[in-house]
């Protein structure tokens, strides 16, 4: 599969030489005062045009790039999607549930999946994880909590899971899980973002899809060579209607689509297919020499996970919000920080490639030693804020948009309902919902995340220590 046919029909057109009179209104980079750098890439940002075929309409070159990305992801349809894994997420609700409709969704999902359900307007049921000592964060729904949702809820129209986990941790039930959805004709519906390497060969975690997923979406840009934005979508079973994932495709896309985008998508598949057992074997021996060399740095901790491609780091008595910072006086950037660790997401070497582990290894050193020089500042987080196993909005999408909101003081929302959404990020998992009830145990958290130093998305106003909650129309009465 080394054929790349988006990327040879847009090589063929820039041999032309043609002259643009159609959008986007750069010329092919002529009128940009941007880098040299920038102005090259230009030169490739094309629209649909004759030879470059329709991305909503495939017929042609975006056509066979599709086709061979099926092929080689082993699913019946697939879509690259240049609006990210954000609408695949999208997509895959719309097209499987409607307003109204009981959906069972992991707890600890993408804040997307969280956005489609609420723009669906669906009833959730929300399913905790279980807790990862060695990872310190949530992780994967048991079988156990699973069969008390089917049951709880037989009417429930999609069960929507994450595999593997932000920090590469997989469930090791999955296959079971998915079984037993489909014994119960129910669909399931994966956020595999940080998944796109699985089919690789190699000894990696198996992909959804080989476990029998109806409906994954992928972030090839996490871990393959594709350029940010970059995804793919593949469906894998007639539960799901491939006709409506391509509509709602359609409409949630940009109309303009990026070719650049397209093209690293194209370019992306062709890298995963052609990886073979030398390059993994060359990878893993890469890997494992710098991770042996690393735990030999005094005060690090590294951690290994089920994806050979995350490595997590702790320094004891340090946030790694600490440690992050000191690595990036060294000029090493991370995925992430949270209060325990930074995770660092590892190239997918080939035979071909270099890496300088051990330049990199000395820096990290570096960092690491700076780094406990500083003020102890580790923040103890009590993460038994969930013990519910399952548990639903206290209040419905439908009536949220109608309800009158006001701004309270954190320390006092204790019992109110929340009506925005509080995302530590990264990862991007919700701390609360929309809709939920307020909890003693998760405002603690929440100051807790507060007092570590992350990083809090949504709508609220943490810098005034505000929550956004519904109007508590006894208290104003009163």
């Amino acid at each position: 599969m080394s054929k790349r046919p988006i990327v040879e029909a847009m090589q063929r057109f820039y041999e032309k030489q043609n002259t643009s009179f159609h959008v986007p209104g750069h010329k092919h980079g002529t009128l940009s005062e941007m880098p040299r750098a920038f102005k090259d890439v230009m030169k490739f940002d094309y629209t649909e045009l004759a030879g470059l075929d329709d991305y909503h309409h495939p017929e042609d070159i975006i056509k066979e790039a599709q086709d061979l990305l099926a092929k080689t992801y082993g699913a019946m349809q697939s879509y690259f999607l240049v609006n990210g894994s954000t609408v695949g997420n999208l997509a895959m609700v719309y097209a499987t549930c409607n307003e109204g409709d009981t959906v069972l969704v992991q707890r600890n999902a993408h804040k997307s999946v969280f956005h489609a359900l609420e723009l669906v307007g669906v009833h959730p049921v929300f399913l905790t994880p279980e807790w990862d000592e060695q990872t310190h964060t949530p992780t994967h729904v048991s079988i156990h909590t699973i069969k008390a949702a089917i049951n709880s809820y037989p009417k429930a129209k999609a069960l929507i899971l994450t595999h593997p986990t932000y920090y590469g941790v997989i469930n090791p039930n999955m296959n079971e899980v998915i079984d037993l959805a489909h014994s119960k004709d129910l669909p399931v519906l994966v956020d595999e973002a940080h998944g796109a390497h699985f089919v690789a060969k190699g000894e990696f975690p198996t992909a959804a899809l080989k476990l029998g997923a109806d409906v994954v979406v992928q972030s090839a840009h996490k871990t393959l060579p594709a350029l940010t934005m970059g995804s793919y979508l593949h469906i894998n079973s007639h539960r799901v209607s491939n006709e409506k994932i391509n509509r709602y495709l359609r409409m949630l896309q940009s109309s303009s689509p990026s070719y650049l985008l397209l093209a690293s998508l194209d370019d992306a598949r062709q890298y995963i297919s052609s990886y073979v057992h030398e390059d993994y074997q060359l990878f893993n021996n890469k890997r494992r020499q710098f991770v042996v060399s690393l735990k030999t740095i005094t005060h690090l901790e590294v951690i290994e996970v089920d994806d050979p491609l995350k490595l997590l780091f702790r320094v004891h008595g340090f946030t790694g919000y600490s440690l992050q910072q000191q690595l990036e006086h060294q000029g090493i950037y991370v995925e992430l920080a949270d209060n325990e660790q930074v995770l660092l997401i590892l190239p997918l070497l080939k035979a071909k490639h270099q890496f300088p582990f051990a330049e990199i290894r000395m820096k990290i050193k570096s960092a690491v030693e700076k780094c406990t020089k500083l003020p102890r500042n580790k923040v103890d987080i009590d993460y038994s804020h969930d013990l519910q196993a399952l548990s639903t909005l206290a209040v419905p999408y439908k009536d949220l948009g109608l309800a009158k909101n006001e701004w309270l003081l954190y320390t006092k929302a204790a019992g109110r309902i929340c009506a925005g959404s509080v995302v530590p990020y990264p990862p991007g998992i919700p701390l609360f919902v929309r809709g939920e009830l307020i909890s003693t145990n998760k405002l603690k958290m929440l100051a807790d995340y507060l007092a570590s130093g992350a990083t809090i998305q949504g709508e609220h106003d943490l810098s005034r220590k505000l929550l956004l909650v519904l109007q508590d129309e006894e208290h104003n009465q009163s």
